[in-house]
């Protein structure tokens, strides 16, 4: 079949799939014209490079010797730099989105656009930077350039030119993956740990629709989370591996028992991946850049407001409301509370969580007293102030949150029957 033709490339492209047939995809790649042969030694890329010339000699197929290069430590193929560092991007394909002129219209922007989202999986949240300039595309939008845009523009052109290496995935090291939303756009990060320490291997982002921009904090959230596993679906599945949020509803909404319609659907589709999921506190979830963890402003939002009505009874916590007479209800100084608290062995492991930023698996509390498993339900909603420990509560009506101390299990006798 002559080039020029609708179907050339893809009658090309299965040809030199049945020639390379006989080399197995770990030692070639191949795309179109494009040929890569790779090795982990010398000898082992000697050995590959005389199999793909076998099958391409016995198919009758010539090469070009101007356009091969052989035994290199870092190439360039379709568009990226291939090293044994990783992956990156291609510096004189970039160049030409660092000096790309500003568009004029809708055409030359979908050009710029174009070719700026073919190396979108090195860019975290490529698609919050290119929404203003998206917006530009609806037909029914005047093309307008304003500053928004302009701002986009560049900050889109120096994210690219300042592109990581992505590192190669490892079937035998486990996936992470740390989630993200915000008001205009969901995102992700896979990354995996080596001696190095975590090395990012592609990210991912995605623009919200009209829509989904009035989704609450924790549906916006879950979303982030149902989109990237689905994205990176060809890493995760068939393999465990962690997600990490600092959106601390996740953590528990999982488990929700009588989940309804969109969000039902949803955790159905994450029944189908082996993952655990693990909050993080927002200051060490930097790289995914999160939404900050506040109360949603939907006042219909059941996953927001409240969480599960529990089966199980719950066990003797007790609380107070902090007000500024509580020391008095319980005949403490402040330094005495404080004490008291860190002498109760279960407050002193819920203090050690909230320190460490980090809730520990529910099987590890399994076999813990009923306060400890209380508390480890709690918390998303337990936090920790000049010393003392107290649980987050928003009373029905009420704007701000209030504040409840929690009481160690040798001074509840002390309560008064009304509190």
């Amino acid at each position: 079949m002559p080039f020029g033709l609708c179907n050339a490339p893809a009658t090309f492209e299965r040809l030199m799939e049945r020639v390379l047939a006989v080399v197995p995809r770990s030692r070639c790649v191949v795309y179109l014209d494009n040929l890569l042969v790779h090795a982990s030694d010398f000898q082992q890329a000697l050995a590959n490079l005389t199999d793909v010339l076998a099958a391409i000699r016995q198919a009758g197929l010539r090469l070009n010797p101007k356009k091969c290069q052989l035994l290199r430590r870092e190439t360039a193929f379709l568009g990226h730099i291939v090293s044994e560092r990783g992956v990156a991007t291609d510096p004189s394909k970039v160049a030409a989105v660092r000096d790309w002129p500003v568009p004029g219209n809708v055409g030359e922007l979908r050009s710029f656009l174009g070719l700026a989202s073919y190396y979108r999986r090195f860019v975290r949240d490529f698609a919050t930077l290119a929404s203003p300039l998206h917006r530009l595309m609806d037909k029914c939008r005047p093309f307008v350039w304003q500053e928004g845009q302009s701002i986009a523009f560049d900050q889109l052109r120096a994210a690219l030119t300042e592109a990581p290496v992505l590192a190669y995935p490892d079937a035998q090291r486990p996936f992470i993956v740390d989630t993200d939303a915000s008001n205009t756009g969901v995102g992700a990060i896979l990354s995996q740990e080596d001696e190095d320490g975590e090395r990012v291997v592609a990210y991912y982002s995605w623009a919200l629709g009209k829509a989904e921009r009035n989704y609450c904090v924790t549906r916006r959230e879950l979303l982030a989370v149902v989109r990237s596993l689905h994205h990176f679906r060809p890493y995760l599945q068939s393999s465990h591996f962690l997600l990490r949020t600092d959106h601390a509803l996740l953590t528990w909404l999982l488990n929700f028992k009588d989940p309804e319609g969109q969000v039902a659907r949803w955790l159905e589709q994450l029944q189908g991946y082996d993952f655990e999921i693990r909050h993080r506190a927002r200051r060490l979830h930097g790289n995914a850049d999160a939404l900050s963890r506040r109360p949603c402003a939907a006042q219909k939002c059941c996953y927001c407001s409240h969480q599960e009505e529990r089966d199980q009874v719950s066990p003797d916590v007790a609380v107070v409301q902090a007000s500024g007479d509580a020391e008095g209800w319980l005949l403490l100084t402040p330094m005495e509370l404080r004490e008291t608290q860190e002498a109760d062995s279960t407050l002193g492991k819920v203090r050690g969580w909230l320190e460490a930023g980090q809730c520990p698996e529910r099987s590890v509390v399994s076999a813990e007293s009923p306060d400890l498993k209380s508390y480890h339900s709690l918390y998303s909603s337990l936090v920790q102030r000049d010393g003392h420990l107290y649980r987050r509560w928003q009373a029905p009506g009420r704007g701000s949150d209030i504040l409840q101390l929690l009481v160690p299990r040798a001074l509840r006798p002390d309560l008064r029957p009304s509190l």
